[in-house]
């Protein structure tokens, strides 16, 4: 139930700062606001878990919206991780590199087919690398956590970044783990982390 307010009062900020934004509100909100529609109840229906590893779902990419990014902001990159997966350092579920400053967010699906992502971004190495149940390392994995675990909690993220190619700034190859790419946000990269916004959805099975 915490986490379900917690996603909800993520929701209800970001259309807080939307209507702000337009005249709607007399005092304005600029914070730098991740939310998804697809998820506003804070767990995962059917269409967005995992198809394979005991799981049926439609393994379909949720949509995701941020609003107010940091001034000066380059790039985006999003990631989700699954910090109770049972594996000691959790489980990356979803990577999007180098997404355009014009981006307001990634569309339902966007996560399912490289095409579907604004240029010039690209799809990150996860923890479902060569099993061959997301239709291709880089692409959306759903959760799927063991069955008879208690929910497990995802957690979005999106990085507002002052330049354009995460590789290049940190000098790390696309093809690296979604924790070097993490380690290097949130701390290798320094001044080129403008700010980040995350929200956190639950599930079990």
């Amino acid at each position: 139930m915490k986490t379900s307010l917690v996603l909800v009062s993520s929701l209800a900020a970001l259309c807080a700062a939307i209507l702000s934004g337009c005249g709607g509100a007399s005092a304005q909100n600029t914070t730098f606001t991740l939310a998804s529609p697809d998820l506003a109840s804070g767990t995962f229906a059917n269409k967005f878990i995992l198809n394979g590893f005991g799981c049926t779902g439609e393994n379909v990419s949720p949509e995701l919206r941020w609003v107010f990014p940091p001034d000066g902001t380059r790039s985006f990159s999003v990631q989700v991780l699954d910090l109770d997966a049972p594996t000691g350092s959790g489980f990356w579920h979803w990577a999007v590199y180098n997404i355009p400053a014009s981006a307001t967010g990634l569309a339902q699906g966007a996560g399912n087919s490289p095409a579907t992502l604004p240029a010039p971004a690209h799809g990150g190495t996860t923890d479902f690398l060569d099993t061959g149940v997301t239709g291709g390392n880089g692409n959306y994995g759903g959760p799927c956590p063991p069955a008879g675990d208690p929910p497990h909690r995802y957690v979005f993220t999106v990085y507002a970044l002052s330049a354009e190619d995460v590789e290049v700034a940190a000098q790390i190859p696309p093809t690296g783990t979604a924790a070097l790419h993490s380690f290097a946000m949130n701390k290798a990269l320094g001044p080129v982390l403008l700010g980040k916004a995350s929200f956190t959805a639950t599930f079990a099975r």
